[in-house]
């Protein structure tokens, strides 16, 4: 077990996920924030409460992990380009990644880390689940890892083409239908490639461990016919997102999650229907999988 000097780290669950204490993260040392990475490295995701962060401050803190990414098809906020505000108000129906999946998988170098601020909360529901990848991977059985070790996904960012015929001048693809404010958001990717092949098995670039890659941006088997890769697919996600894999965080005003895309699937919940959800996200650059 770890030991921190500067902050106090408290497990969540089993499987993943840990709740990190006693430290304000607008002033950190390099020490402190090399303690925050190890228990992020470690727990795949980490969670911190009553944080007081302006956007400058988020950024700030966030560039700490790499350099920032723009989401290809979502318009940061205007005086905070590096931010995407993800809003559900009271009379929206859909909520912004609420199915299981790893952010920018259909990038050809997805994010590697995503920092989520709470702002507004619903008294009760939105929480948001992760699964743990690295479990995913190890619990298959030999046949099914030798099977898969050379296989590679199909990820698509879009699966309707864009449109600018709305009469507001504004892009829209139709993928957020019952959320107005992250509709207003879409944007042309433009030359930006959005679809991308990933091994299906990536080995970690920092811990060197194996991790199921896998998500709702996977839409086939690279060289498979789709009623072969269909069946896998779907069997693979079912497995992933058993409960003994995974954690459950409750969000409250100035709580902060930091999560691993490399080795984590997560998913919002829905569950809050006539009640207002307000968060600041940032993510990071990563690299190639491999």
């Amino acid at each position: 077990m770890t030991a921190y000097k500067h902050i106090s780290v408290k497990p969540l669950a089993g499987s993943l996920g840990a709740e990190i204490s006693g430290v304000d993260l607008r002033q950190i040392g390099d020490e402190t924030f090399d303690e925050i990475r190890k228990a992020w490295l470690d727990h795949l995701v980490v969670f911190f409460r009553d944080q007081k962060l302006t956007p400058d401050q988020q950024i700030a803190f966030c560039k700490r992990f790499g350099e920032i990414h723009h989401h290809p098809f979502v318009k940061g906020m205007d005086d905070y380009p590096d931010i995407l505000e993800i809003i559900k108000e009271e009379t929206d129906t859909r909520a912004f990644g609420s199915t299981w999946h790893t952010d920018q998988m259909f990038n050809p170098k997805p994010a590697k880390a995503t920092i989520l601020f709470a702002k507004e909360t619903p008294d009760a529901g939105g929480d948001t689940m992760f699964t743990n990848q690295y479990m995913a991977y190890e619990t298959l059985s030999d046949g099914m890892k030798a099977m898969i070790d050379n296989v590679k996904t199909w990820n698509v960012g879009s699966r309707k083409k864009l449109s600018a015929s709305d009469g507001m001048g504004s892009v829209s693809d139709g993928r957020y239908k019952g959320n107005d404010k992250m509709a207003s958001k879409i944007r042309d990717p433009g030359d930006l490639v959005t679809e991308a092949a990933h091994p299906l098995v990536r080995t970690h670039p920092e811990t060197g461990r194996k991790a199921l890659y896998i998500g709702n941006h996977s839409v086939g088997l690279h060289g498979f016919a789709d009623k072969e890769a269909r069946p896998l697919l779907d069997y693979l996600m079912t497995h992933s997102v058993q409960p003994e894999m995974s954690c459950r965080f409750r969000w409250e005003v100035g709580s902060m999650a930091i999560w691993d895309n490399r080795c984590t699937m997560h998913r919002a919940l829905n569950d809050y229907p006539g009640k207002r959800r307000r968060m600041h996200r940032i993510t990071i650059c990563g690299d190639a999988p491999f």
